[in-house]
């Protein structure tokens, strides 16, 4: 095979993989902008005869789109806050610290990747009653204030870092916190970026725990406001199924632009967290 051809093979299969993984996007869009008619035609059209932009003003009028959009900005923003600073003390102990069981306590820290929310909701939910949390900011954001996976990522970048960066640091009188936010947080802030990025993706897109922490509209999330509007055209989907592509469209809006802007630290951070 000569090189020319090979060159042509690989651009050919990654615009096949690229048409497949964006396709579902593309369909979820244009059926975002077509009229009920158009989505009942025996033979779909792959674009819109008429592109309908206010279908996404009858999404927002649907539900409490403004209310539930504040709750999961301030849901996000919480959970990024903890995770990012709980994330970079427990990274700076386990990559820097010296004390008795700490590469014990890390895979402790590890082991919790396996456990998924799904076991341990009922006793957390429990917790949440008695602390008079549920319906409340508290409830959906404390449980998750920190992340296994963000403290490895970090804990493998600060490994990456000499030493001898601390030590002078520590020798021109810093504290351990001003090395950590002052030497070590600009270091790392692709690694930063990259856990930013994915503590927004699963904030944002959350829908068990909001459903199970909250049980009032003035503290529901948009993922638990599509699922309400689903359930309340069930029957009658054809009718309004371009209301519900409407409302994901405008979910999903800001994961691609941050993850868009991110791409290049998310690459940085991955090369160098592999195990050390």
């Amino acid at each position: 095979m000569t090189k020319s051809l090979w060159v042509t093979s690989r651009y050919t299969v990654a615009i096949l993989i690229t048409v497949l993984i964006f396709f579902p996007v593309y369909w979820m869009l244009i059926t975002a902008l077509k009229t009920p008619f158009e989505l009942r035609l025996a033979v779909p059209t792959f674009w819109p005869e008429k592109l309908m932009w206010g279908n996404f003003i009858d999404a927002f009028n649907a539900i409490p789109f403004w209310r539930f959009a504040s709750n999961t900005l301030i849901q996000t923003v919480g959970i990024i806050f903890l995770q990012i600073n709980i994330g970079l003390m427990a990274a700076y102990a386990f990559a820097k610290g010296n004390f008795p069981g700490r590469e014990k306590l890390f895979i402790l820290v590890l082991a919790a990747l396996i456990v998924p929310d799904q076991v341990t909701f009922v006793p957390v939910y429990v917790m949440m009653s008695k602390l008079g949390w549920i319906n409340t900011f508290y409830a959906l954001i404390i449980p998750h204030a920190a992340s296994a996976y963000g403290i490895f990522l970090l804990r493998q970048t600060f490994r990456s870092i000499n030493n001898d960066v601390i030590e002078a640091a520590k020798v021109d009188g810093a504290s351990r916190i001003q090395v950590l936010y002052r030497i070590l947080l600009p270091m790392a802030f692709p690694t930063v970026i990259t856990l930013l990025v994915i503590s927004f993706i699963h904030s944002w897109n959350s829908y068990f725990w909001p459903l199970v922490m909250t049980n009032s509209n003035q503290m529901r999330v948009l993922t638990v406001g599509i699922a309400m509007m689903r359930d309340s055209i069930a029957g009658n989907e054809a009718l309004n199924f371009h209301l519900l592509m409407a409302a994901s469209v405008v979910v999903i809006l800001p994961i691609v632009v941050v993850f868009v802007f991110a791409q290049k630290h998310i690459v940085a951070a991955m090369a160098n967290s592999t195990f050390k």
